[in-house]
């Protein structure tokens, strides 16, 4: 087993004033050539907007973007028509293929939102932009990892176009968990929302990440209530 160990004060960081941005991989300004990405895992933005504010229009092509709020309410709109808030709980997709417009924007004017930003690259380029949303079941988080993100449109989760797999838990001290990866072939990038816990006896704290190659099953020893785990698990090459 191969990991990549990335601590929360490791990250890149941004501060727009309105926007308050780590950045797990290189983005924007902020460049590492040790961190380029974790296979094609190539973003992973831990955002914080201010209230009333946002990204204006812009455009994206050629990558899966997905979305998944922490706290407050973001406002997303597309030269697709979609038009659509998102809150904690909801989990969004959007396929930017041939090329598609959109903007983000914090709802409220009384508080921030809080989202991370992931972009995946896609192992089809150049198809039809389409867009994806869920609301996922808080039970099922708990003391489990749900399935968020799948490559098939049939399976649970929103779909991309790539063969990748995150999976969300939430779970208790001392719950014990093992995950086993869909392709053998694939690497797991960790990231911990909160809490702490131990994966094959590597502690973890909160906003950490850690990238594992060359398993098979990864062995979990959760050690704080609450604790928030997001797996992404990649193709390691596209």
């Amino acid at each position: 087993m191969k990991t990549t160990l990335h601590k929360a004060n490791t990250r890149g960081h941004a501060d727009r004033g309105w926007l308050n941005s780590y950045h797990t991989f290189s983005f924007a300004n902020y460049h590492d050539p040790e961190r380029m990405g974790f296979g094609v895992l190539r973003v992973l933005n831990d955002d914080e907007v201010s209230g009333g504010m946002g990204f204006s229009k812009h455009g994206h092509s050629n990558m899966e973007i997905i979305s998944i709020p922490l706290e407050g309410d973001l406002e997303h709109k597309d030269s697709m028509g979609n038009a659509t808030i998102i809150k904690q709980g909801d989990i969004q997709a959007m396929s930017a293929g041939t090329g598609v417009q959109h903007s983000e924007k914090n709802k409220n004017r009384d508080r921030p939102v809080k989202f991370l930003q992931i972009w995946v690259i896609p192992n089809k380029v150049n198809v039809e932009p389409k867009y994806d949303q869920i609301t996922l079941d808080s039970i099922m988080l708990k003391n489990n990892f749900q399935q968020i993100v799948s490559p098939n449109s049939d399976d649970e989760g929103v779909w991309i176009h790539q063969k990748a797999w995150f999976h969300l838990g939430e779970f208790e001290a001392g719950h014990e968990i093992e995950y086993s990866l869909k392709d053998r072939s694939n690497g797991v990038y960790i990231f911990i929302l909160e809490g702490k816990t131990k994966i094959n006896d590597q502690p973890l704290a909160r906003r950490d990440g850690l990238g594992v190659q060359e398993a098979e099953t990864l062995n979990f020893s959760v050690s704080e209530n609450g604790t928030k785990i997001l797996l992404m698990e990649v193709p390691m090459a596209n």
